[in-house]
């Protein structure tokens, strides 16, 4: 991975299924897209593997040979910045339309983010721009929050420990939120009306199998009749 898809990437993850709508195309376990860039003298071809790993190649289309230089980052000169151009162009926009930030790096966290797209069909959102570690999930219908997920220290949970944790904030039935409380397991709300709310760290002290329920009751808990 060179330093300019290093540079694009950071801190994003590719969600597949929008590949094919870009204009991706499947084959040999990997997803390739090929476009002509710098007023059609180069042939720019774009590799996704299976595990997110993009890999690019610039070609001269007289020449047909591969072109490089403008990966040195003090290169300099009208030509190689002007395809250098193209080719973070090209990159930031499947960036844009293809990926999604990757904030939260837990297997729960992620496993979390693709139930909920595959349930609901939502996206994280981030609210705030000096909080870029913390997002939230809302239904289509009403707007309404039904997931908050972000990273605090378990001090901040009550736990003696600076550690980060990834956290997931879910509304709760009021008349069960004493009794599932146990700070091992569930905590009180951070950040969030402690009675109708209750914190889960992604670390492995719940199941995936429960955390999935407790998603699910939040999202019902959060319809609203018009």
């Amino acid at each position: 991975m060179n330093w300019i898809i290093e540079k694009i990437f950071k801190n994003k993850a590719v969600v597949f299924e929008r590949l094919s709508k870009y204009g991706f195309v499947f084959g040999d376990g990997k997803y390739s897209y090929t476009t002509n860039i710098f007023d059609k003298q180069m042939i720019l071809k774009v590799e996704i593997d299976g595990q997110g790993n993009i890999d690019t190649l610039v070609l001269d289309i007289d020449t047909k040979e591969v072109y490089t230089l403008f990966l040195v980052e003090d290169a300099a000169g009208s030509f190689v910045g002007g395809v250098r151009q193209a080719y973070e162009s090209v990159l930031e926009d499947i960036a844009e339309k293809c990926c999604e930030r990757e904030i939260f790096k837990t297997i729960y966290a992620k496993e979390i983010i693709k139930y909920i797209r595959g349930k609901y069909g939502d996206e994280l959102e981030f609210l705030w721009e000096k909080f870029d570690d913390n997002a939230i999930w809302r239904r289509k219908d009403n707007s309404k929050w039904y997931a908050l997920i972000l990273k605090v220290s378990r001090r901040k949970l009550g736990v003696d420990s600076d550690e980060t944790v990834e956290i997931i904030d879910l509304r709760v039935d009021p008349k069960e939120t004493q009794t599932l409380i146990d700070n091992k397991r569930y905590y009180p709300a951070y950040h969030m009306n402690k009675k109708s709310w209750i914190t889960i760290c992604l670390d492995g002290s719940l199941d995936m199998e429960e955390i999935c329920k407790r998603i699910d009751v939040s999202y019902d808990l959060a319809f609203k009749k018009r």
